[in-house]
């Protein structure tokens, strides 16, 4: 950290965070001109010459969005064909039936783990907010109330609990026991979600006022085709059929030899754009045709609901042309560097090290698979922690603080209609809430294994 190249560095990065804050809430300047210049501006402080910056911020646009733009579009049309048939006010409507109105954020947390186990976060959050929205509609609670419970249990499942690919990877790494693992990342996500989730979300809904339903709400509302509804299991067949697809992908190895036709078709049909491309054809006659739904009025609801996540899929993208810029401009470098410096345990090594990624990149997966690639070697030779603990610390760190250099943080914030200030004032603390109560658990498991 002592050398001023770094120092100017961070710094640097840290005055383009606070500049495009400042940007988009006070000047009022759209988001996705906010990242372009924020972006560009960085990287020719940072001594990038001004075509390699615009390049490095394209190149980082054009990655980010052959991960998302399929999954925005694809997960939309499923929650529209949820929202037109009835589907979501089902779900919705039984679960606050069987749970009750008080216990609804809690059923969100546990739903979100299970949905969140094989699937990426972004996957996660399309399948699953069109019943938030319905829940909150049928409860009049606000979104934030039933919403961050939501998205907690996804994020738990997304940094600590193996089969999601991330920990997965990390296992990996470390060379730790999967099993154990997973009971570890279940008993300390559990309580990390209930505080982020179910308990933080108390605390937020009364300080923050959600203004009305944007664009994106609009296209997954209960104004449904007067028709009765489908019913609950075949409703919740439909919105699970793309994880459980995940999960046989995942499973693939396991369950067929390696290489023959079966693993790989295995593998295809797991695989995130065709698992949900297939749950939303399925949606189309379990949700539409079996309902009485015509076929041009299928292809009506389809067409209407992708306009309005151009705007969402590009902020996404300009958010990882963001973290290239931070990549590339060797931000990334000098924040790692200054976290390898410093002398802590090996678990908090772990974490500070993923949390710097995760700040620097804003992929927690970036984070996770790195950060373990870099103290596996040293836990290596130190051999006193256990490999499962070091899973879990890695993978907390790589939850801390999403900002606007992270893809979900724009989902979160144009799906639920919040300003970037409530936005950080909610999801961004949502994730540091899991990735210090991660932290302390590990760290308190550690003294009794």
């Amino acid at each position: 950290m002592s050398d001023p190249h770094n120092v100017f560095l961070i710094s640097s990065a840290l005055v383009a965070v606070i500049g495009l804050v400042v940007l988009i809430t006070a000047a009022k300047l759209n988001p996705i001109l906010g990242l372009i210049v924020v972006s560009v501006a960085l990287g020719i402080a940072a001594g990038m010459p001004f075509v390699k910056a615009m390049q490095s911020f394209e190149t980082g646009v054009g990655a980010t969005l052959g991960h998302i733009a399929l999954i925005v579009a694809l997960g939309t049309m499923l929650g529209k064909m949820m929202a037109e048939s009835g589907a979501a006010e089902r779900i919705a409507h039984d679960l606050v039936a069987f749970f009750g109105e008080k216990r609804v954020p809690w059923a969100m947390a546990l739903i979100g783990i299970i949905v969140g186990l094989p699937a990426f976060f972004e996957v996660g959050f399309v399948l699953l907010v069109p019943v938030a929205f319905t829940v909150a509609r049928r409860t009049g609670k606000s979104i934030l109330l039933v919403g961050l419970p939501m998205l907690a249990g996804l994020s738990v499942a997304h940094g600590l609990v193996p089969p999601h690919p991330a920990a997965t990877m990390a296992v990996t790494i470390f060379r730790a026991d999967m099993g154990r693992t997973i009971f570890l990342g279940l008993a300390i996500g559990m309580v990390a979600a209930a505080l982020a989730g179910p308990l933080f979300a108390q605390f937020a809904a009364r300080r923050i006022q959600v203004s009305g339903e944007g664009g994106m709400a609009e296209q997954i509302s209960e104004h449904h085709l007067p028709r009765a509804l489908p019913g609950f299991w075949l409703s919740l067949f439909t919105i699970l059929l793309p994880v459980l697809l995940m999960i046989l992908g995942s499973c693939a190895d396991a369950l067929v030899a390696a290489g023959s036709g079966p693993n790989a078709m295995l593998h295809f049909i797991g695989n995130d754009d065709i698992a949900l491309l297939i749950g939303v054809l399925v949606s189309f006659l379990t949700l539409g045709r079996a309902q009485g739904i015509a076929r041009s009025t299928i292809l009506r609801f389809t067409n209407e609901c992708l306009a309005p996540t151009a705007t969402i899929t590009l902020l996404v993208g300009c958010g990882g042309g963001f973290g290239r810029i931070l990549q590339d401009s060797g931000v990334s470098q000098a924040i790692v560097g200054a976290v390898t410096q410093s002398h802590f345990s090996l678990l908090l090594l772990a974490w500070l090290m993923a949390a710097a990624l995760r700040l620097a990149t804003g992929s927690a997966t970036v984070a996770t698979t790195t950060a373990a690639a870099i103290v596996a070697p040293i836990a290596a030779h130190a051999g006193a922690v256990r490999p499962e603990l070091l899973v879990l610390a890695t993978g907390a760190g790589s939850l801390i603080f999403s900002h606007v250099n992270d893809g979900g943080f724009w989902l979160v914030k144009e799906y639920f209609n919040l300003t970037v200030v409530q936005t950080l004032k909610t999801w961004s603390v949502c994730e540091t809430i899991i990735s210090v109560t991660g932290l302390v658990l590990t760290l308190a498991a550690a003294r009794f294994i």
